[in-house]
């Protein structure tokens, strides 16, 4: 049996991990489809003139595959039953994050137009945080375990997945904080360790429990800091 037909197996043999895979990924492309029909622009500032459609159901299509085979490598799970209840009593550390944001945000306003606005954000963002889930997790989480353990081969595979997780929770903060040149040193310090520590503790949650109850945390992030803040921002700082 080739690498193939067992990888087929794999996935055969998870359905019900698949199952909540495919309604979970079919729910973001039907928001994703009616924004796009709302000709909405929420998606310039990440995708610029690419249709955002396009790059959801490419994006759909190799997270399935990505996440089939971590788990077909028995690194990663994808979905299990009651994983988010379990992880709830972590909440806190989102709200703390959050939290901190807001206090950096009423400190040193960031600008005006930092969130899309309710109630499109309760369609944009779902969506924004599962395309950033593969972008800068998923994706380069995998490659770097790939890469790692198949040159390093005789090194315990949790320090490959520990220096992985490390490496890949800075990616997003360096992103975010590359362009603030603008803004206070000390702010720009606390934002980028508090996203390090927000990025860390997600994957944290994927190692220990699974892919949804990661997007979850994210999720939850969005609707606090740019769904609710993000509404009520303009009347306290403009």
């Amino acid at each position: 049996m080739n690498w193939f037909q067992k990888f087929s197996g794999v996935i055969l043999a998870e359905r019900a991990q698949n199952k909540i895979l495919v309604l979970f990924m079919f729910f973001i492309v039907i928001l994703t489809a009616i924004l796009t029909y709302q000709s909405s622009s929420s998606f310039i500032r990440f995708l610029g003139s690419i249709n955002p459609l396009f790059v959801i159901i490419l994006s759909v299509v190799l997270v399935f595959l990505i996440l089939n085979f971590l788990r077909f490598k028995g690194w990663f799970t994808i979905y299990k039953k009651n994983n988010l209840k379990k992880s709830l009593k972590y909440i806190w550390l989102v709200v703390l994050f959050t939290s901190i944001a807001i206090y950096i945000d009423l400190k040193v306003p960031f600008p005006k137009d930092t969130h899309i606005l309710f109630p499109e954000s309760l369609l944009f963002y779902p969506v924004i945080a599962f395309f950033i889930e593969i972008v800068f997790h998923v994706l380069p989480l995998a490659f770097l375990l790939v890469l790692s353990t198949s040159i390093f081969k005789n090194i315990a595979f949790q320090k490959h997945l520990w220096i992985s997780i490390v490496i890949v929770a800075l990616l997003e903060p360096s992103y975010q904080t590359i362009n603030m040149a603008s803004s206070p040193t000390w702010a720009v310090g606390i934002i980028f360790i508090n996203l390090f520590l927000f990025n860390l503790t997600q994957l944290i949650v994927f190692k220990t429990y699974d892919f949804i109850t990661m997007y979850f945390f994210r999720l939850l992030y969005y609707m606090i800091w740019h769904v609710i803040w993000g509404y009520f921002r303009l009347d306290f700082l403009f």
